[in-house]
């Protein structure tokens, strides 16, 4: 839900408005398309997330653009608050990467109000088998109360990452990788570091200056 940092009453109307019927009716059009939302460039406030496994979050965030009124004052939009967040996601199949606090990237507005469908969530249709479809929760259209956050669009060079270019794909961490499956790996792995294997023994063996046979 937005809201304005002044309460006082905002207007697009010039004096020029009211001086001929094409300056009243240049005032109703630009009133009109003042309404309309498309995206805006917003900073991370607050976030649900922190990169757990756990169903997708929202965070609030700051518009960075102000409204401007006839007279060419700024005003400050509020924070958003409860902002739903993109995830690359399929089924049960997703990369987690929440946004984090200061963040800045473009969220998107949509025409209706989404808010049943954010309180609804997922719910399947069993005569139909696809997710049920749910009236717009309010008669609102274009506002910043349905906002989406899409991704971050401004910072720095990250420090861990996944590259993928021409010479392939590299993944950095500045701490660790941690594999939770079986790896087949077909083709060369060079290790360029230290190889830290399994710290169980086998019996059976007799220490001497003999060679093991060849992997298989």
């Amino acid at each position: 839900m937005s809201q304005e940092t002044n309460p006082s009453i905002q207007t697009n109307h010039v004096a020029s408005d009211a001086a001929s019927e094409v300056g009243r009716m240049n005032f109703i059009i630009r009133s009109a398309l003042s309404g309309l939302r498309t995206a805006m460039p917003v900073q991370i406030i607050a976030v649900t997330n922190a990169g757990g496994v756990s169903p997708i979050g929202t965070v609030d965030v700051q518009p960075l653009v102000s409204a401007v009124d006839g007279n060419g004052t700024a005003w400050d939009h509020g924070i958003i608050y409860n902002v739903p967040y993109m995830r690359i996601q399929g089924g049960a199949n997703g990369i987690i990467l929440d946004p984090q606090i200061n963040d800045i990237g473009i969220a998107t507005v949509c025409d209706r109000d989404l808010s049943t469908v954010q309180n609804v969530g997922v719910k399947i249709n069993p005569a139909t088998g696809h997710n049920f479809t749910s009236a717009p929760g309010s008669n609102r259209k274009n506002d910043m109360s349905d906002m989406v956050y899409l991704m971050t669009i401004i910072g720095q060079a990250p420090t861990q990452y996944i590259q993928f270019n021409s010479a392939g794909i590299t993944i950095t961490s500045p701490t660790a990788v941690t594999i939770n499956a079986d790896v087949t790996i077909n083709g060369t792995l060079t290790n360029n570091g230290h190889l830290v294997g399994s710290t169980h023994t086998h019996g059976g063996v007799t220490t001497g200056s003999g060679y093991t046979g060849a992997p298989t």
